[in-house]
């Protein structure tokens, strides 16, 4: 039986750095694989209709609260970011672009890119500060910055995220087990149980 994963993601949604940090010790002890879906979120969210929580600001402010209680109980590191939200488009397509011709970069370079964001703080609406970050993590911006720029790997996360869409995918992060879709940091229990599953 196929014990895979599909796991979209944006780097922009703190709850998706959050299920980044969990999946791949979760898949371990589940006997699982992770395929990773990288997606423009704010591409979802204009197709379905859906906001960040954000925008409620009590919402905005229990979910931040949430995330870091969450974070405390696994042991990663987790700063809210002064310059939410990110526009992450530049970056999302660096990561497909990666997946699709080094796919061996891929994990660290969105391990850089949620870092930066996550737990840096940086303003990676700034391209010199994503530059800078990129490079310190021991990649080539400006490689990088042309990767993104190919037709190829546009399309490629237009293609994703539009597959996202079609499969119901409202927000990040969303996992799919067997068919079944799950929504958010906070149900990897289900994730893992549905690895664990026989059927």
């Amino acid at each position: 039986m196929d014990k895979a994963v599909d796991f979209y993601f944006d780097v922009g949604s703190p709850a998706a750095y959050i299920a980044w940090t969990q999946m791949p010790d979760l898949c371990r002890e589940a006997g699982g694989s992770i395929v990773y879906k990288p997606m423009l979120l704010g591409g979802v969210f204009h197709a379905t209709g859906n906001h960040s929580p954000t925008t409620v600001p009590a919402k905005g402010k229990y979910m931040l609260d949430d995330l870091a209680r969450f974070a405390q109980r696994y042991g990663v590191p987790f700063e809210h970011n002064p310059y939410f939200p990110i526009n992450t488009l530049t970056l999302m397509r660096a990561a497909t672009g990666l997946q699709m011709r080094d796919p061996a970069r891929f994990v660290p370079a969105v391990d850089a890119m949620y870092r930066a964001i996550w737990v840096d703080r940086k303003d990676m609406n700034d391209p010199a500060v994503v530059g800078a970050a990129l490079q310190a993590a021991g990649f080539d911006p400006q490689a990088l910055l042309a990767l993104a720029a190919e037709p190829e790997v546009k399309d490629r996360l237009k293609a994703v995220t539009q597959e996202a869409v079609e499969r119901g995918v409202f927000g990040a992060p969303t996992f799919f087990v067997h068919g079944q879709m799950h929504w958010g940091q906070d149900r990897l229990d289900f994730v893992k149980q549905a690895l664990k599953a026989n059927t």
